[in-house]
């Protein structure tokens, strides 16, 4: 990696480290769910256009901006983050906190646009001392299928120009602010969702002979549906169903007519995770139907697996090495999470890897998806910096 690119970028880093803290704090007030990022999407091309950067809008709410630097056709690079918020309550005590009530920002793409928006305004500053061309990549709907990318990658994003290799990076709350981690090849898992209504008879609770019990059936559907990974998928292979909701009845002495189910199916392998599907279908009718009740199903298909370019990867790694320290670079682990990230990384080489968000000393430790989560701040600066060097000097091959 070229020095004279590595210290202005540090020192611009720095620099603009508060500005894109106040960037994290308003995006972190006013979180938008899944396709409704209307004012997140204001926001982000409101900055754009402070930063004399050119953008077009994909997918309703989908920013995607343009930076050219000397010789543009030479290098084509993509630089992505994900804006979309959660369908949860926040219950951190910060000035900051959510205004719009039972959504947060509990996964961290505040951070990720703020490291985004803070690059793009680097990168543009210094255009005239990289080559190539950057294309700014602000994605709704990752936390919610189809994916936003898959919606962003349908209206062209990946076309004029074409991006030779695409990063994103993604907040780490177990591993300490100042490192970073990246793996090769596989580093998430598929992600399909599971629907599962279970219909019987209701009646008095008093005289369950005379009901089907759809909250008997459910119950024996839910420990059947785990012998699928445990007794047909080989343990060497990392695979997971949850059934994660329940909802029938209403009161103490009725029996329901039905009660419905929701979970996740994950799979880090394409062929056993449409063998999985048909075995819970047919597991999951058949036992319903042996205990005289009725059975819709559906699986809804969502995100593949991300598949990091090993190439690409090593080549962020040596730029986080040479940026963060050595020391301070690690493999980050297996992880049977989703991303729609996926969709790019089947299409062209992708790298998506971890930035530490974590404080021990601090209590900052809270994994994402939580009411609490937070970051330690200062990990903006290097999200912003590492966003910037990859889009200046990452090389495809």
């Amino acid at each position: 990696m070229s020095d004279s690119l590595l210290l202005p970028i540090k020192k611009l880093a720095n620099q603009y480290a508060a500005e894109f803290i106040a960037v994290r704090h308003h995006l972190h007030s006013h979180p938008e769910l899944s396709y409704k990022e209307f004012e997140t999407s204001k926001f982000i091309q409101q900055k754009l256009t402070e930063f004399n950067i050119p953008f077009e809008i994909k997918a309703t709410t989908g920013v995607v901006g343009l930076i050219k630097g000397k010789n543009p056709d030479k290098r084509i690079i993509a630089l992505r983050a994900d804006m979309d918020a959660l369908p949860i309550t926040e219950e951190n005590n910060v000035t900051y906190k959510s205004v719009n009530n039972g959504i947060m920002h509990a996964c961290g793409h505040d951070v990720h646009t703020s490291c985004l928006l803070g690059a793009a305004k680097i990168l543009n500053e210094l255009k005239d001392k990289w080559e190539g061309t950057v294309k700014l990549i602000f994605q709704p709907g990752e936390e919610k299928n189809p994916g936003g990318a898959s919606l962003l990658i349908n209206e062209g994003v990946l076309k004029d120009p074409a991006p030779q290799g695409i990063f994103a990076l993604h907040v780490h709350p177990s591993i300490e602010t100042g490192r970073l981690s990246f793996r090769s090849g596989m580093v998430m898992a598929s992600a399909d969702e599971i629907y599962i209504t279970v219909k019987g008879k209701g009646g008095h609770a008093a005289s369950p002979q005379t009901t089907i019990d759809p909250i008997l059936i459910a119950s024996h559907l839910i420990i059947s549906l785990q012998q699928i990974v445990s007794r047909n998928n080989s343990p060497f292979n990392p695979s997971v169903l949850s059934i994660t909701a329940i909802n029938g009845g209403f009161t103490t002495n009725v029996i329901p007519s039905e009660v419905k189910l929701m979970g996740t199916f994950r799979a880090m392998n394409e062929e056993w995770r449409f063998k999985a599907h048909e075995l819970i279908i047919k597991q999951a009718t058949e036992l319903v139907h042996s205990m005289g009740g009725e059975i819709d199903i559906k699986i809804d298909v969502g995100y593949s697996f991300v598949l990091n370019n090993p190439k690409l990867n090593e080549t962020a790694k040596k730029i986080g090495e040479e940026f963060v320290g050595k020391n301070n670079v690690e493999e980050t682990e297996l992880r049977m999470g989703a991303e729609d990230f996926a969709y790019y990384t089947h299409l062209i080489p992708g790298c998506f890897f971890r930035l530490g968000t974590g404080n021990k000393a601090k209590g900052i430790t809270i994994g994402v998806h939580t009411p609490t989560f937070n970051i330690d701040e200062s990990a903006i600066e290097i999200g912003i910096g590492m966003m910037a060097l990859l889009g200046a000097e990452a090389k495809v091959e």
